[in-house]
C-alpha cells in the first residue's frame, strides 16, 4: 500500500520533465522515513532527476521480500532484515539511516516492570511479545543476556507491532520488544516502562539504506543521487528543527500513527543520525573492518544462533560504500546532499 498523501506530492514530478523512475521502500510513521517525506514535501526528487513510486511494509521481513521480487529498487530497513536480504537475496546495505539502540526496547506493564526490575529472573517462563526477526528481536535478546538470563528461559510470540500494541492494551500481555514510535503509544496508552533497551544491553542496533544487486549495478547514478537526497534530508532537519517535526508529526499521522509532540521530540532526541562525511567515517574500511563492519558482524552472529540464517555473511560481500563516495566526489551532489550542515 502507499501512504496516499505522500505519494501523490510526487505526482506532478514526474510530469515536470522527464525523471528516472526509482522504487523506495519504507514503512510507515518510522522516524528514519521522514527525509523521503521532506524530499517529497520540499521538491528534492525531481532537483536531482529522479521520480520515486513509493511502497510501504509493516516491518522488514516482508519488504526484504518483496525486494527480492523486484518491487523496489531502493530503501530503508532496519539491520536485520538487511542483513537477511544479504544473506538471501543479494541486496546491499549502502548507508545507515540512524542509530536506533535507544528506541528498540523490551518493556513491561507496571506491576510487571517492578517485578522484573527487582529481580530479572522473573522473565523466566514468561510470554514476550515481539516481531521477529527483528531490530528489536536482536536488542530484547542482547537484554536477556544482560540480565544473565537464556533464551530458552521465555517464550517468544512472534506478532506485528501493531498487534503487540494492541495485546498489551488490551490486557491480553504484559512484556512486549517494540520499536519507537511504538514504545511511546505503550508508555501512554498502558503505562508501560522500559525494562532495557538495545543501548543498555551494549547492542548498537543500526538502521540500514538498501538497494537491490540489479538495480545498483544498471544505475549506479540514481543510487548515488537517492543517497545524496536522504542526507540532505537529515542536514536539512537538524538546521531546521521545528519545521521538521511539525512535519515529522504530519507524515506519521499519514502513516496511520497519532504521535503526540513530546514523542516526537524523543525521537529526535534518542536517534543519532549522520551526515555524509560521518558515513564515510563509519564504512571506513582504510585500517581494517569500518565500525559498520562490526555492527553487522554482530547482528550476523545473532541471526545465526537463533537459527535464522545458517551462517554469518561476512560485512563485506554486502556492505559498500561505493555510492557514498560516488557522492563525496561529485561537487553538486555534495554540495546537494550537505547544504545545510553546520559548517
Amino acid at each position: 500500500t502507499l501512504v496516499v498523501g505522500f505519494a501523490a506530492a510526487t505526482a506532478s514530478f514526474s510530469c515536470a520533465r522527464a525523471a528516472d523512475q526509482i522504487g523506495v521502500s519504507y514503512q510507515p510513521s518510522l522516524y528514519w522515513g521522514l527525509p523521503f517525506y521532506y524530499a517529497t514535501q520540499l521538491g528534492w526528487w525531481k532537483e536531482v532527476g529522479l521520480s520515486p513510486k513509493f511502497s510501504t511494509f509493516p516491518a522488514g521481513a516482508p519488504q526484504i521480500a518483496a525486494g527480492a521480487s523486484g518491487s523496489w529498487d531502493v530503501g530503508g530497513t532496519g539491520s536485520v532484515p538487511a542483513v537477511l536480504g544479504a544473506a538471501r537475496f543479494n541486496i546491499e546495505t549502502i548507508g545507515i539511516t540512524n542509530d536506533e539502540s535507544k528506541a528498540n526496547a523490551l518493556m513491561a506493564t507496571p506491576k510487571e516492570y517492578q517485578a522484573i526490575k527487582a529481580d530479572p529472573t522473573k522473565l523466566k517462563g514468561q510470554r514476550i511479545l515481539l516481531t521477529t526477526n527483528s531490530t528489536v528481536d536482536y536488542a530484547t535478546r542482547n537484554c536477556l543476556e544482560k540480565m544473565g538470563l537464556k533464551q530458552g528461559d521465555v517464550q517468544f510470540v512472534n506478532l506485528g507491532q501493531a498487534q503487540i500494541i494492541t495485546a498489551i492494551t488490551s490486557g491480553n500481555g504484559n512484556i512486549a520488544g517494540v520499536w519507537a514510535p511504538n514504545t511511546y503509544t505503550l508508555q501512554d496508552r498502558a503505562k508501560a516502562e522500559y525494562v532495557c533497551s538495545g543501548a543498555d544491553a551494549g547492542a548498537m542496533v543500526p538502521g540500514a539504506l538498501v538497494v537491490t544487486a540489479d538495480y545498483a549495478k544498471k544505475n549506479p547514478e540514481n543510487v548515488a543521487k537517492f543517497l545524496a537526497v536522504y542526507l540532505r534530508g537529515w542536514s536539512w532537519a537538524k538546521a531546521h528543527p521545528a519545521e521538521a517535526k511539525k512535519m515529522a508529526l504530519a507524515f506519521y499521522k499519514e502513516g496511520g500513527l497519532e504521535a503526540t509532540p513530546e514523542a516526537m521530540d524523543q525521537e529526535f532526541k534518542l536517534r543519532p543520525v549522520f551526515s555524509l562525511d560521518e558515513q564515510l567515517k563509519l564504512m571506513d574500511r582504510s585500517k581494517g573492518p569500518s565500525e559498520v563492519d562490526g555492527w553487522f558482524s554482530n547482528i550476523g552472529k545473532y541471526m545465526t544462533s537463533v537459527n535464522t540464517l545458517s551462517s554469518n555473511p561476512d560485512p563485506k560481500s554486502y556492505i559498500t560504500d561505493k555510492y557514498m563516495k560516488m557522492v563525496a566526489a561529485d561537487p553538486k551532489l555534495r554540495a546537494f546532499a550537505t547544504e545545510f550542515d553546520k559548517k
